[in-house]
């Protein structure tokens, strides 16, 4: 497949949908231009960081999609993170399943991470998100108060807890040992009031040693999603107190390996 050379996308008219996209791994690099072409946004594939920054501080693009296991990643993802809202681009990090450094990522400004090989439907999803402006830092993101058993997989076998509150990217548990810091953790937990089991992968993005930890989807199917987004948009609605709300972050005593976004 030949993919668009930088210097020829300067010369092409821009439209208002564009993805700066900088990725070496060609396999990934397929996936990205099907799927953003067949959302209607247009892919500019860049050489470098820089000239994909470039693209993204001239307003020619709205989403920046980089490879981060190439060096020099995490500044160029830091520095458009950097852009005042109303400029700020959808930040999509693409990264190999065995990388660890997930929080690394989040740290750096990145709005979502998508692993290796690339899922055409969970990139959609993230692309259709940073269309429709509906992207937030994680620490604003609204989470609810949740009480059900959540079942870690860990190495040493399975890990019972439970829930303390949840949202759309993440939930908060209570254990009663330590919750290890890890990657790519499975989890299980079913939705109170319903009969959907949530089944996907989770990064572990801090930990106390008091048993609690805040755990990131790192792999949650379409389903899986649209029920959570159903399970809490009705909490929302009924919900009175605006106090309810939590945020996804660590307790005093925690251990933030992955560190939480700003």
């Amino acid at each position: 497949m030949t993919f668009t050379p930088f210097t020829m996308a300067l010369t092409v008219s821009f439209m208002r949908h564009s993805a700066a996209i900088w990725c070496h791994d060609n396999t990934s690099l397929g996936t990205l231009q099907s799927v953003l072409e067949e959302l209607g946004i247009n892919p500019v594939i860049c050489p470098s960081g820089q000239q994909a920054l470039e693209l993204v501080l001239a307003g020619r693009c709205s989403t920046l999609i980089v490879d981060f296991d190439l060096a020099g990643a995490e500044e160029t993802i830091r520095m458009a993170a950097l852009l005042p809202p109303a400029q700020k681009p959808s930040l999509i990090a693409v990264a190999s399943r065995a990388w660890p450094g997930t929080g690394q990522a989040f740290q750096s400004g990145a709005n979502r991470i998508l692993y290796r090989p690339l899922d055409g439907d969970e990139l959609k999803d993230a692309l259709k998100r940073g269309r429709k402006g509906t992207r937030r830092q994680r620490r604003n993101v609204a989470r609810y108060e949740m009480k059900t058993l959540v079942y870690l997989e860990l190495e040493s076998g399975t890990l019972s807890a439970i829930s303390i509150d949840i949202g759309e990217h993440g939930l908060a548990v209570q254990a009663s040992e330590p919750v290890p810091m890890s990657s790519n953790l499975p989890f299980r937990c079913a939705l109170p009031g319903t009969d959907v089991t949530l089944r996907g992968h989770a990064d572990v993005i801090w930990a106390s040693d008091h048993g609690r930890a805040g755990l990131f989807f790192s792999n949650l199917a379409p389903t899986a999603r649209k029920h959570l987004k159903h399970w809490l948009s009705r909490r929302n609605v009924h919900r009175r107190d605006k106090d309810d709300v939590r945020d996804l972050l660590p307790p005093a005593d925690a251990h933030v390996s992955f560190a939480v976004s700003e």
